[in-house]
């Protein structure tokens, strides 16, 4: 982490603009023009895309304190990466400082640098004209000279626009831990750069198709419910279907049932029997493939959207990025001929992180068993100290059920639907986690209450959330594994980019990378070792420890729960496909003559 300070160091604000390559969305990055001003000069740096073209490196003064300093600092270093510029050291995104500055307060105005500005009573470019500038940006080349003269006047706006907010911003910033968070920028612009690789011609089948798949697929999971009329979900139809299998569901104060993707999510795990309809009504209601950003190369390229939740993590498009899609979807992700890529998650992050922060002995210790569920049963004498997860299944799973519910933040009721239990057992149950876990409850009350009392809450490194009245009490509780654990995987990346691990994309949790196949468990090795010193990092060198699934060419990803449903979609999308050749094919028999007919 770098020791620089407002006082010392040497600014440079920077802005391009730039769009996806022939305006296809996926693609990577086109530059259009760049303009920078150094603080220290007062000099403006100002070229064209067939000048920066040109250059090997940036046609700035670079020195060892030199702050790069934009907004939204992702999009730009998209920019030095397309160009094969080597990123800037030192970079201060003032996105992530104004995000972190007022998050958790409500902005009529937004976080846009429009927003930041009247947010500070800064006085910014009009909307209509950015909005102008941008539809121009991306309807591409050629331009004539008046053109580009618009162009690189809009983008230099930008950039005057940031220097008064570097100064009103200044007080707030914390300096060195805002050069950490934008030393991730270098990581995002890598990973929206790569993108993930997508099996291209099945994904264009399928949106080209996928209206009449998605007929089928009511079709053929409606036929073990009965839950659809005329191809729509029928509340009613669905009642009748929980009271024949006597599943008990969730209901709203109202009476009617809770039927959002969450409370589905949670049942299916409770039912595996109503996890095909969960799929299909996720698959519905915000599957639009046709959304998916997939360049030209069939890699899938979108803005991760870092910072974006109070908790600082990612959220790019549930649309537009593989990983939001139904889980099934995820199957379109297939390396190239020759590469692999591997799936490798931190085990059991947020228990772990708990442990660490509240510095719990036995939950210490439960997590580095590597096996939490089992420890905790053991810890409590439910089971005998030799229990395996084979010898004691079904207290195994009881009591990592508990753990979830208390990282979740249920309540007994909640718990024992999930155990099906009464809810006296799930009282028990809970109540034996906060003995076993004294320390941790000790120091999760007492954060509540001293957030209570300030309305503050901070993750090790600064990641700030101002707390609003409304906030829910689970949500304070959660905070600090959850905000902690974004701070964990932003230092992970920068890790693994420093060290030349090819990242495809950030998954909460997770990470995606790429390789050759003869070098990917090599690389995957280099990447766990990044998670681990990252969780050493954050949690004082108490180390996390992570799971690996290299999937090599032409392997799907896909998990177990998940593959059911794919296979669902291809055959009938196989089926499709048939059925259009024999058409096509008879179509054109239907034009040959006799004699070419017959030698078809």
């Amino acid at each position: 982490m770098s020791n620089l300070s407002f006082n010392n160091a040497h600014f440079i604000l920077i802005d391009f603009e730039f769009r996806p390559r022939g305006g296809v969305e996926g693609n990577p990055v086109e530059v259009i023009c760049m303009v920078a001003l150094d603080l220290s000069s007062g000099q403006y740096t100002r070229h064209w895309t067939n000048e920066l073209q040109t250059m090997q490196s940036p046609p700035l003064d670079i020195k060892g304190n030199t702050i790069f300093v934009a907004y939204y600092a992702s999009a730009e270093l998209s920019c030095f990466q397309a160009l094969g510029w080597k990123p800037p050291t030192n970079v201060l995104d003032l996105y992530a400082e104004f995000r972190n500055i007022t998050n958790g307060l409500f902005l009529p105005d937004g976080r846009s640098l429009l927003g930041a500005l009247k947010y500070f009573g800064i006085t910014g470019i009009k909307s209509e004209i950015k909005d102008e500038m941008r539809e121009l940006a991306l309807r591409g080349g050629p331009y004539i000279d008046e053109e580009k003269a618009s162009l690189l006047d809009y983008c230099q706006s930008d950039v005057d626009a940031l220097h008064p907010l570097l100064l009103v911003m200044e007080p707030f910033i914390d300096f060195p831990r805002a050069l950490l968070r934008g030393q991730y920028n270098t990581a995002l612009a890598k990973m929206e750069s790569l993108g993930s690789p997508i099996d291209y011609p099945t994904y264009k089948g399928l949106c080209h198709h996928w209206e009449y798949i998605k007929t089928e697929l009511i079709k053929e999971v409606d036929a073990n419910f009965g839950v659809y009329e005329n191809g729509s979900f029928k509340e009613s139809l669905f009642q009748q279907y929980l009271q024949t299998k006597a599943i008990r569901w969730p209901r709203l104060e109202s009476g009617k049932l809770k039927l959002d993707d969450e409370t589905f999510k949670t049942m299916s795990k409770l039912y595996p029997i109503i996890q095909p309809l969960r799929s299909l009504r996720d698959s519905l209601s915000k599957l639009r493939l046709s959304a998916l950003q997939v360049g030209e190369d069939g890699r899938n390229r979108c803005l991760l959207s870092p910072f974006s939740s109070s908790t600082g993590r990612n959220q790019p498009s549930t649309n537009k990025f593989v990983f939001g899609l139904s889980k099934w979807a995820r199957g379109l992700i297939q390396p190239r001929p020759g590469f692999a890529v591997a799936y490798i998650d931190w085990s059991q992050q947020e228990f772990g992180i708990a442990a660490a922060l509240s510095d719990d002995a036995n939950m210490k210790h439960a997590y580095m068993t590597g096996d939490p569920y089992l420890t905790f049963a053991k810890q409590a004498g439910a089971v005998p100290s030799d229990a395996t997860k084979q010898s004691h299944p079904i207290e195994r799973d009881q009591y990592k059920q508990c753990v979830l519910a208390t990282q979740y933040g249920m309540g007994a009721e909640a718990l024992a639907a999930r155990l099906k239990q009464p809810t006296l057992r799930a009282k028990q149950l809970l109540a034996i986690h906060r003995k076993v876990y004294k320390q941790f409850w000790d120091w999760s009350d007492n954060l509540y209450n001293i957030t209570i009392n300030t309305n503050r809450l901070n993750t090790v490194f600064g990641w700030q959330l101002q707390v609003p009245d409304d906030l829910n009490p689970r949500s304070v509780r959660n905070f600090p594994m959850q905000a902690n654990a974004a701070e964990m995987l932003r230092i992970a990346c920068i890790l693994m980019v420093k060290r030349g691990i090819q990242l495809c994309a950030p998954i909460h949790d997770a990470v995606l990378i790429e390789a050759t196949e003869d070098t990917i468990e090599q690389q995957a090795a280099m990447a766990q070792q990044c998670m681990e010193e990252a969780s050493q990092i954050v949690l004082g060198n108490f180390k996390l420890t992570s799971d690996v699934n290299i999937i090599r060419h032409p392997g799907r990803f896909l998990d177990e729960s998940a593959e059911p449903f794919w296979n669902m979609v291809m055959a009938i999308y196989e089926r499709v496909k048939a059925e259009a050749n024999e058409k096509l094919n008879s179509n054109t028999l239907g034009l040959l003559t006799p004699v070419q007919s017959y030698i078809s």
